[in-house]
Parts: structure tokens; sequence; C-alpha cells
């Protein structure tokens, strides 16, 4: 195992031998370090070293992201907002951005795609990287590490973690354990003996609740896991008993699967008091419909797909969507088929808890022909929102918004 917080030098030549022995510890993970609180630091340098979470100051809202200031504590991601703020009361709330994030990651993927064509997305601050082809290229694949890791400094302004292994499992796992802003090469002959090191909750697919379950049968860590046939993890565990004894012996055969358009995108609404009001209702879905418009041109992304999601007071959710003929990018457009949806549902049997709009069936703006269409008000809305994106990417988020939305009510929260 080796460990590493700078950064290093180059390799000499690589003979064939060397190339076969380096390319069978070739995954990188690599994860940002709470990427929504350091892109906002990023102008915001004053908050440095404080606590600071990213999410709505709502009773009902979540933790979307938090500082390591703040996760000392105990403040995690998803963590209900109320509960964050009683365990950590001098934390610095910032409300999201999300275009912006999406665009940092956007840029994040051009590093990662310019290193190898192997790249496997998980969400907009994380992959898997299969750095075999490149090696020859830029060097043993801890080098090709410490590359990206000294590139999202320099471009990004923001760090990463990255561990790197003989799979996909066990390089999640190491990047884990060097955060933050770390590096952890797991080499492929030593794998075995670094897992069985570990809390059986290391396994992907072992919870809280599972690992109860082991350790009243004496089942605490990896190696206790592997020393178990895996006919009895079959009766403990059901049908995952099988694959979690694979993985305590790190093996996991599944390649790095590049994904290059995201399947949908979305956002939703928790009311901090249940609303039946037909306005607030619709203004929130137009603050839904920027929102998701945005983070799609951010993308560079079209939708033929729009879904409403609502979820009632008694918590029962109910869905719609809508097929378009011509791919959207645009908010108003966007919002006009969810108003439609909204309306499909007829009378309200009760108030409203939750409200979301999400768009799908994505493609590319590049490779879709726009055909626009006969009234050119669709033309304008999206000429106008444009104008909007370059007028946020220069002054901030919030510098320009639909009148509408200027005043957010005071009987709203964000989920």
């Amino acid at each position: 195992m080796s460990t590493d917080r700078g950064s290093g030098g180059a390799v000499g030549p690589i003979d064939a031998a060397m190339l076969k022995e380096l390319r069978r510890t070739s995954i990188l993970h690599v994860d940002m370090d709470a990427f929504f609180v350091s892109v906002e630091l990023r102008s915001r340098p004053d908050l440095v070293g404080k606590p600071v979470i990213v999410g709505f100051p709502a009773e009902r809202s979540v933790v979307l992201s938090a500082s390591y200031e703040a996760r000392t504590v105990g403040v995690k991601s998803a963590m209900p907002m109320a509960v964050a703020m009683r365990l950590c009361p001098s934390a610095i709330i910032l409300e999201p951005r999300h275009h912006l994030y999406y665009e940092v990651s956007r840029e994040l993927m051009r590093i990662f795609e310019s290193i190898t064509e192997l790249v496997e997305p998980l969400s907009v601050d994380e992959a898997f990287l299969d750095v075999g082809g490149a090696i020859r290229r830029l060097g043993p694949p801890v080098d090709i590490a410490k590359l990206i890791r000294r590139r999202v400094s320099a471009e990004l302004g923001i760090t990463a973690s990255v561990g790197i292994a003989a799979n996909k499992f066990v390089a999640k796992i190491a990047s884990t354990r060097c955060k933050p802003d770390g590096l952890l090469m797991i080499e492929a002959d030593r794998t075995v003996e670094y897992l069985h090191s570990l809390p059986v909750k290391a396994l992907w697919g072992v919870g809280a609740k599972t690992a109860e379950v082991l350790a009243r049968l004496g089942i605490s860590t990896v190696a206790d896991v592997a020393a178990t046939p895996p006919a009895a993890l079959r009766k403990i565990l059901g049908a995952s008993g099988e694959h979690v004894h694979r993985l305590s012996m790190g093996l996991d055969p599944r390649p790095v699967t590049p994904v290059r358009v995201e399947k949908s995108i979305g956002a939703e609404e928790t009311f901090a008091v249940d609303v039946f009001d037909d306005a607030v209702l619709h203004r929130e879905l137009l603050r839904l419909s920027h929102r998701t418009a945005t983070r799609l041109r951010a993308g560079g992304l079209l939708a033929r797909t729009v879904a409403l999601k609502l979820r009632y007071a008694d918590f029962s959710t109910v869905t719609r969507s809508k097929t378009v003929h011509t791919p959207v990018d645009s908010a108003q457009l966007v919002y006009q088929v969810a108003s439609q949806l909204l309306a499909s549902l007829g009378a309200r049997p009760m108030s409203v808890r939750l409200i979301g709009v999400r768009l799908e069936q994505l493609e590319s703006a590049e490779a879709t022909a726009m055909q626009l269409s006969l009234d050119r008000r669709d033309d304008n809305w999206r000429s106008a929102e444009q104008a909007l994106d370059e007028v946020s990417r220069k002054f901030g988020g919030k510098t320009v918004l639909p009148a509408r939305l200027l005043e957010r009510p005071p009987e709203q929260g964000a989920g």
C-alpha cells in the first residue's frame, strides 16, 4: 500500500513486462472533497476553515454538503437541516447554486476524459477511471492519479481524493479511506490483506442493520466474512450472501463502463408547511423548472420527457409525465408542460407536502438538430434564458431571476 498527499515525478521507459504489471492496478476512483462546499469556498475564501453547510435553512430541508469542520461534530449529507443545526449551531448556511456545480462537474469530466476514454461517472463529483491504456503516455497509475489531483486543484480550485486498486470496489474503498485531499494505492497482490484489516461495514451491501446481524454471529471484520462459508452467508443474508463473500476476497470483475449522458435531471421542493394554494404550487413549479433547465443547458443537453411528482400530506405520491415532440432546454417550456401535468391531476384530495420536476430522455444538444417551433415565442424564451445563463456565470447564480421568483415565500422550505 502507498499513500500520498503531494505530487510525484516522472517515470522511466516502460517495457512490456512492467506495463503488464502496472495494468494489474489501473482502476482509479476519483472523488471530490465536500464538492458543493468546495465550489462555494472558491468565491468565499473568508469561510475556509469554518463549519459550512450547503442547503436551505428550513426545518424540513436536508444537508446537501458539509465542510469537514462541520463533519467533525457529526453533520452529514442528507441529514435533516434541523438536526444539523442542533449539532453545529455555529454553521454558516449557503444556499445551493446547482447550475454552478454542474458547470464545474462538466469541467471535471473533461479533465478525466483527457486522461482516458474509460470514464464511468457515478455522480457530479466522482467517477471510476481505467487508466491502463494511458500508462505508456502518462506513466504508472499512481503518477496519473497525482496528475489528476494537480489539474483539479490548478484548473478548478478544489481538491480530490483518489483511490487506486485492481478493481472498482477496492478503488472506492481506497478513496474513502484517504479523504480529504489524499491518494491511496492498494497493490493487487496486497488487496486481500488490506481488505481483511477493515470492519465488515466496509463491504458494499453491508449497512448498519446487516452489520448488527453479523455481529451477533461473531462476524465483525471483512476477514471474518471471508472465513465464513458462502452457504452460511446465504442463510444469513439471502441472495446477496455470495456477493458479499466475493467482495471480502477482493473479487469484483465489473469493468469501467463509460457513461456519456445523464439519464435524467430533476429537482424537488419539500414545503415547510403543507400547501393547498394553487398559486404557490405553480410558483414552485416555475422555480423547479428554472433549476432543472439551467442544469440541462449547463450539461449541453435537451429533454424529450417532462415528469411531475406530487406528494400529499399523507405521504402518498403520484407522478405524471409527458413526452414532447421537440426536445426542450427552456425553463418556460418545461414549466408549461409541468403545469399541464398538474392540471391533469384534477381536484387535489388534500394539501401537498412535496412537488418535483424531472427531465428524462436526455440527449446531446450538439448532436440534435433543433427543430424550432413555428411560434417564435419558444425560441425567444430559449434566447432569454441563455442570456440569463451568461449573466449568472459572470455575476453569480442569483443575479437575474424571473420577477415571480425574486421573493421566496416565507412558508416554504427546500428538500
